[in-house]
């Protein structure tokens, strides 16, 4: 879940609404455009985040602060077990069920001296290059395709959080600002591509407990978050 908070509300935003937003954003990059690859990686795009489907249907409060659980503060077994079901609803498409395992092992890379994931990353490696094994491909392809994903999960990131900081991979390097997205080097064309994701506003209080936000989330409004993402 990413949760933001706006004046006297939360806005709650699932991860895979997220990673749809990713996948309409990338539909636009000239890089893309005539990438032989192009539809398993716009694939991989807009279903990376597949594996919070369970997690964002029943969110939940954290006991101690009376505050939403996010995708951040999730317990490292939560975020362990996202990605390999996010990778096996992509089972019937190899190159983008490899692509959405490479966020596990990349993003996560801070916890490899953890022991709480010591079997996570062999486990995450060995199904990304089986999965690559059965496409006919290299992991060296997997890892030049991979950066379109990672540019998509940053935009889309950008926006729906709301982060000014600069985030940057792959060569790219991506900013907000309020409602719109620069992204550096310019992948757009020069088009300003519009953004919109939906989220749910519910008060922006302590919640006693997990029942408390579910009763919220019954009676809260959709509303709809509009930007725009482009170049220089």
């Amino acid at each position: 879940m990413i949760c933001l908070p706006e004046r006297d509300r939360l806005l709650l935003i699932t991860q895979p609404d997220h990673a749809q937003l990713s996948g309409r954003i990338m539909e636009q990059c000239v890089a893309l455009a005539q990438h032989r690859r192009r539809a398993s990686i716009l694939r991989a795009c807009a279903e990376h985040d597949g594996g919070w489907i369970e997690v964002d249907a029943a969110p939940e409060v954290d006991h101690f602060t009376g505050r939403v659980v996010d995708f951040m503060t999730a317990p490292s077994l939560t975020k362990q077990s996202v990605w390999p079901r996010a990778v096996g609803r992509l089972a019937d498409d190899p190159w983008a069920a490899a692509l959405v395992a490479m966020p596990a092992v990349t993003v996560y890379s801070r916890f490899r001296d953890d022991r709480a994931w010591e079997s996570f990353f062999p486990d995450l490696t060995a199904a990304r290059d089986a999965l690559v094994s059965q496409s006919g491909r290299t992991v060296a392809e997997l890892e030049a395709d991979y950066p379109f994903v990672r540019l998509a999960d940053l935009i889309s990131l950008t926006f729906c959080n709301r982060w000014t900081e600069p985030q940057s991979f792959g060569g790219w390097t991506v900013r907000g600002a309020d409602s719109h997205v620069t992204v550096t080097p310019e992948a757009f064309g020069g088009a300003m591509v519009r953004m919109e994701v939906n989220a749910r506003a519910v008060p922006l209080q302590r919640y006693v407990s997990s029942g408390e936000l579910h009763a919220a989330l019954v009676a809260a409004p959709t509303v709809t978050l509009a930007g725009t993402v482009g170049g220089n």
